[in-house]
């Protein structure tokens, strides 16, 4: 009996935003456990990145891919285990969000709300259902947040320290690190609490965030800015253009449109409340941000990080206005309305329902996704469909291999049109005897041909009057096609090409395709 009551006891002591994030795990570990359709074309060029350690890649910097790897080597390719990783990170991340909410004044209340808001939040469920940098990418974020909300109420400058470390890392994990660190700065100097900018703590914090990322910086020079380049061409011919309201419309469904009040309110207060108006250099910071994406053709998601501070800062301020027996009932009924809300939506964005009743499930309730890029769509949105076709695609690629003689397979290579194609070809093809894979395509492009001569080539897609230019030979081997899978996966040409024109060395510098 003692027993029993020193457990219940330690368990009341446990802070709301532990019991969501277990819920969080809970929710997420169907998909996970199950594959969710498959590797999603990310993770291949991931664990293709993952072979090849470096300080640097050509459209991310290295820590994912150095956790990645450290993964693998304890427990090998698991899926299961990379999704693990990622949705732990999302669970982690709703933990915060209370903790942000705590930071900022609130108690228990707030920090539930605040964790259950950033739980339910789709676009977090969806990064969490695979392998990428974007799973660990709010938790700096958030992490510096609440450094800085911190720094703010209690003067400390020597947490310019700690706030150095996380953004050191954040850079390490995703340059976009950078924009926000910029973004906080801006506000604090757009506002009173510029003074904790003052003496030296400011620029220790940063020196340690620069010694962070300069292994990444010198990969950078010694590439000749290869990310910039990226970027540059990303936001030019991949990234969907949109007007500020349509990325403020795709902020609305990537937090859930239930939250839309709370994050709005969360904003405001943090503007002229008078209790959380301290941290106006937060909200600032937001706002500098949502300019900045909007006007570089950013993608939505890349504002998702900041997200869990302003659901904090709404959640303290609905715990301050829900006062009295009616307060408590209306925020407890919000509440309840975000569990239904977030459980309503969870098969869009995390995979728990077989294909076709997914893509039922999505007509029925009439939402989608917002488009992120440019070129066509699918019934599926692309964070389901750049899952399917993948091995299939691979076995005939396989089987145009083995129809090759033995001499020409010594010296065949298999060209691809992207890094999902080239990384699926490394990860399925080692079990069937394939070559490695080279591509044009952002770091396959640095990896070169790879000891393959090519003089002949399996040719992964691509226009045949190109094929021509290069090859005297080209041969249509077969045509792959996949209903579930994007457009421009789901029916690709195989070709044989033989017989080329040129050294393949001479041409590689023409198939570089940062982007």
């Amino acid at each position: 009996m003692r027993m029993k009551k020193k457990l219940f006891s330690f368990l009341g002591t446990l802070s709301p935003g532990f019991w969501v994030a277990l819920g969080v795990m809970a929710v997420q570990l169907p998909a996970v456990l199950s594959g969710g359709f498959g590797m999603f074309r990310d993770e291949f060029y991931y664990i293709a990145c993952a072979d090849h350690p470096a300080w640097g890649y050509v459209d991310h910097p290295p820590l994912s891919i150095f956790v990645l790897r450290l993964l693998r080597m304890a427990f090998g390719d698991s899926l299961t285990v990379m999704r693990l990783a990622s949705a732990l990170a999302v669970a982690v991340l709703a933990w915060l969000g209370g903790r942000l909410a705590r930071e900022m004044g609130g108690s228990r209340f707030a920090e539930f709300l605040a964790a259950l808001a950033c739980g339910m939040s789709p676009v977090f469920l969806a990064v969490g259902s695979f392998y990428s940098m974007n799973a660990l990418e709010p938790l700096f974020w958030m992490g510096c947040a609440w450094v800085l909300l911190r720094m703010i109420r209690t003067g400390r400058r020597q947490l310019w320290v700690p706030f150095g470390i996380l953004a050191g890392l954040g850079l390490l994990n995703k340059h976009s690190m950078l924009f926000f660190g910029a973004a906080l700065v801006a506000g604090l100097l757009l506002t009173r609490e510029r003074r904790l900018l003052a003496g030296i703590w400011p620029w220790i914090g940063g020196a340690i965030a620069l010694w962070f990322l300069l292994p990444n910086l010198f990969w950078l020079v010694r590439h000749d800015w290869a990310t910039l380049e990226f970027m540059r061409n990303a936001q030019q011919w991949k990234n969907l253009p949109m007007s500020p309201l349509e990325f403020l419309k795709a902020q609305v469904l990537l937090q859930h449109p239930l939250t839309l009040p709370l994050w709005l309110a969360g904003l405001a207060a943090m503007l002229f409340h008078p209790q959380l108006k301290k941290y106006r250099s937060l909200g600032l910071a937001f706002i500098l941000l949502f300019v900045l994406f909007v006007a570089q053709r950013g993608k939505p998601y890349y504002l998702s990080p900041i997200f869990p501070l302003l659901l904090a800062a709404g959640a303290v301020l609905v715990e301050l206005a829900a006062k009295g027996r009616l307060g408590r009932i209306a925020r407890g009924a919000y509440a309840a309305l975000l569990v239904i809300g977030g459980m309503a939506l969870l098969p869009m964005w995390v995979p728990l329902l077989p294909v076709e009743s997914q893509i039922r499930y999505t007509r029925t309730i009439g939402m989608a996704p917002p488009q992120m890029e440019r070129g066509h769509t699918t019934e599926l949105h692309q964070v389901y469909a750049d899952r399917f076709g993948w091995r299939e695609m691979v076995d005939v690629v396989a089987k145009a291999y083995r129809s090759l003689s033995p001499e020409e397979q010594a010296q065949a290579a298999v060209y691809t049109e992207n890094y999902g194609e080239a990384g699926a070809v490394d990860y399925y093809g080692r079990k069937l005897g394939l070559p490695p894979a080279v591509s044009g395509h952002n770091n396959y492009w640095l990896w070169g041909l790879r000891g393959r001569t090519g003089r002949v080539m399996i040719v992964i897609g691509g226009d045949p009057d190109d094929h021509r230019k290069t090859f005297a030979e080209v041969t249509l081997f077969a045509v792959h096609r996949n209903k579930y899978a994007m457009p421009y996966e789901g029916n690709v040409a195989i070709w044989i090409c033989r017989k080329p024109k040129v050294g393949l060395e001479q041409v590689w510098p023409q198939v570089k395709h940062f982007g």
